[in-house]
């Protein structure tokens, strides 16, 4: 079984600045997503649809609620070797620093997997949004007895600059790479690829960040401690070195990077077909199994939106949004293109009285919500306007921040009654 063979390596980046304020609190890996599972979840549903059971998930910031999440929701045999596990950066008696990058995250954690036997390491990243079978990546890795597998996706020229993009020969042998090239150089940079990608103006072959290596060449290249990034170093230097195979994808796949790409990932998943399929049956994203009620709506007119489990909606319209999992919406309020992830907990009539709580958690009433992100817990008071758009100049208060015109309101923050932003 491929499973036996293979020990996955997820990274869970670095600070997540650009995510910024989603990550004030959580890794990028635990950032919440489509209403109900976190970023993290897709790597490993994609490591389990693959029969891949073996993960070690590295990270270095604010990873306490990461660890709770996959704690709460990965639980294997105990007949079986099947494990996810959280490895935050430590300091060791050879080592009292950060993990520097990519390459220097596994290089310090390796200790941790030479425990394990396998012969190839896949190493993924954590904050990526794409189903992908990495059984069958494995199979042409081993066909092509490469040492190391790049996953590739075509791109245009417009983002051929922001990625690490290669070029391979007949038998899809990397035989060039370059990393977030100029775009006067592109035109030397084209490759084959299939019609359709053609058609679309995808002529360029961008690696994924998504990495194949035989076991003895990764410990080998980690022996390397003056490198500590793949794909700024370890993928060039090592190309002309050891056989290293472009397995092409042409599937859905969009990298998390800043808030923009966050929010129209999601938004995305209100689509009448949306390009990331949730309701694939062979390829499930697996996530925290919660023992909710079932949602309930009174008056609301819906379009294009997505509600997940033991949500409380009173609300006049929801357009084109993402609602996510215990979120209340107060009466006759409004929410377009926005993404509310919810709450963690229900509050109690019993509570609001006792602590006399005066904005409940969720969106009040005669509320007109759009183009924003409500993080978790947050509390919107009554006739509130939250009106985000190109129109808004970036800014950052205590409670909220605009980002390329998008309003964020951050974790557990509250806006009084009749805020206006």
């Amino acid at each position: 079984m491929i499973n036996n063979k293979v020990l996955a390596i997820i990274l869970g980046g670095g600070q997540g600045s650009r995510l910024h304020p989603l990550t004030q609190e959580r890794s990028k890996p635990a950032v919440p997503i489509a209403g109900k599972y976190r970023l993290v979840d897709i790597p490993i549903s994609n490591c389990i649809n693959a029969d891949i059971k073996r993960m070690f998930v590295l990270t270095q910031f604010n990873s306490a609620s990461l660890n709770r999440h996959i704690k709460d929701t990965y639980h294997f045999s105990f007949f079986s070797s099947a494990f996810v596990d959280v490895l935050a950066a430590e300091q060791t008696p050879g080592n009292k620093g950060w993990f520097q990058g990519t390459a220097d995250a596994v290089r310090q954690s390796m200790h941790h997997f030479l425990r394990h036997d396998f012969e190839y390491a896949l190493i993924l990243s954590g904050d990526q949004l794409y189903q992908m079978d990495y059984d069958k990546m494995i199979e042409a890795h081993e066909k092509s007895q490469a040492k190391i597998s790049i996953a590739t996706i075509p791109v245009n020229a417009k983002d051929a600059t922001s990625f690490g993009i290669l070029k391979s020969n007949d038998e899809s042998v990397i035989t060039s790479f370059i990393e977030k090239p100029d775009a006067s150089l592109l035109p030397d940079w084209t490759s084959e690829v299939s019609d359709e990608m053609k058609r679309e103006g995808r002529n360029y072959l961008a690696s994924m960040g998504i990495y194949i290596f035989n076991r003895d060449l990764l410990i080998e290249l980690m022996n390397d401690t003056s490198t500590i990034d793949f794909g700024k170093e370890i993928i060039p230097q090592s190309i002309q070195k050891h056989k290293t195979l472009s397995y092409q994808y042409e599937g859905y796949w969009t990298d998390i990077g800043n808030i923009d790409s966050f929010f129209e990932a999601n938004l995305g998943l209100t689509d009448s077909i949306p390009k990331f399929d949730l309701y694939d049956k062979n390829r499930r994203i697996y996530t925290h199994a919660r023992m909710l009620p079932t949602t309930k709506m009174a008056g609301t007119r819906l379009d294009r939106t997505v509600i997940a489990e033991g949500c409380i909606i009173s609300a006049a319209k929801i357009e084109q949004s993402v609602i996510g999992i215990r979120s209340r919406i107060g009466v006759d309020s409004t929410v377009i293109r926005t993404y509310m992830m919810g709450s963690d907990y229900y509050e109690t009539l019993l509570e609001i009285q006792e602590k006399q709580i005066k904005i409940l958690m969720g969106i009040g009433e005669r509320c007109f919500i759009k183009n924003a992100i409500l993080d978790k817990n947050c509390r919107i008071g009554d006739d509130v306007t939250i009106n985000g758009g190109p129109h808004l100049e970036n800014t950052e208060t205590d409670n909220y921040v605009v980002r390329d015109g998008i309003v964020v309101i951050k974790n557990g923050a509250t806006i009084p009654n009749g805020f206006v932003i």
